[in-house]
């Protein structure tokens, strides 16, 4: 019997630019700054796309979270093969933090059926790596992070390489399950202009607080984000590594000796 999957895949604009400001909740000032689709999402694109190709058929729907304007990258999903596309845009939505925003996410998913979701492995104006993750919890269904290769898709599962710090990882997830992939996982196709013109009246499915199952707002926005951001500061590079090997007792000492000279301790 032919496998099909129905996927959904996460996708987010962000700022074109690193010279961003922050308001005084420490939420990024969006308004008149030049925009783009995340490039880890466009893999994620990518990714569904091959799938679907690969087993000859299948449905896939972007999901975006933002102000009107980010129906922008809906569209660009669009012109790349997407079939369907959904925004979550409300004000009480605004301000969310990791927490608040993969909440609003999963409650925005499970309107629709799905069997996979499709993350990239981070965006780019939070770089946090964690909405996936927090995505497949609040959908209570099994998720592998850093996904480098899909090796199999069967009727209740995918088989997958996951890229971890220090091996590769084979797992097995059963559907219905959540990825999130690496940037090498595949070079991402152009948007075609063909297809621009084609889903040029395609619908997009606009959806509000008062669509959700949880129409609570104590638990989306800056009223469900139990983190704020203080400052913005762009991080020092430091690529420096070390690998150490021995036994417990001596490399204990050997951590203990390094963070004494580092004055961490």
């Amino acid at each position: 019997m032919a496998v099909t999957l129905d996927m959904c895949v996460c996708i987010k604009q962000v700022p074109g630019t690193s010279e961003v400001e922050v308001d005084e909740n420490g939420s990024l000032i969006r308004d008149n700054v030049d925009s783009k689709m995340n490039p880890f999402d466009l893999f994620a694109i990518e990714t569904a796309l091959r799938i679907k190709e690969r087993l000859g058929g299948g449905t896939i729907r972007v999901v975006s979270m933002g102000p009107p304007q980010a129906e922008d990258v809906i569209r660009e999903a669009f012109m790349m093969g997407a079939d369907a596309g959904t925004l979550l845009s409300d004000r009480r939505f605004a301000g969310s933090d990791v927490l608040a925003t993969s909440y609003t996410l999963s409650q925005g998913i499970k309107k629709y059926p799905f069997d996979l979701v499709i993350c990239g492995k981070q965006t780019t104006d939070g770089d946090t790596a964690q909405v996936g993750s927090e995505i497949a919890e609040f959908l209570g269904i099994p998720h592998q992070t850093n996904v480098r290769y899909v090796r199999e898709l069967g009727e209740g599962s995918i088989v997958v390489e996951a890229d971890l710090p220090d091996v590769v990882q084979v797992v097995e997830v059963a559907f219905p399950c959540l990825i999130t992939v690496e940037k090498d996982i595949h070079q991402p196709r152009l948007p075609s202009y063909k297809r621009k013109l084609e889903t040029k009246g395609r619908p997009v499915d606009r959806i509000t607080l008062n669509d959700f199952e949880d129409k609570e707002s104590l638990h989306y926005g800056l009223k469900g984000s139990p983190t704020k951001v203080q400052r913005v500061f762009p991080p020092s590079s430091n690529t420096s590594r070390e690998t150490w090997r021995g036994d417990p007792g001596e490399l204990a000492s050997r951590l203990h000796a390094m963070l004494k000279e580092r004055k961490f301790i």
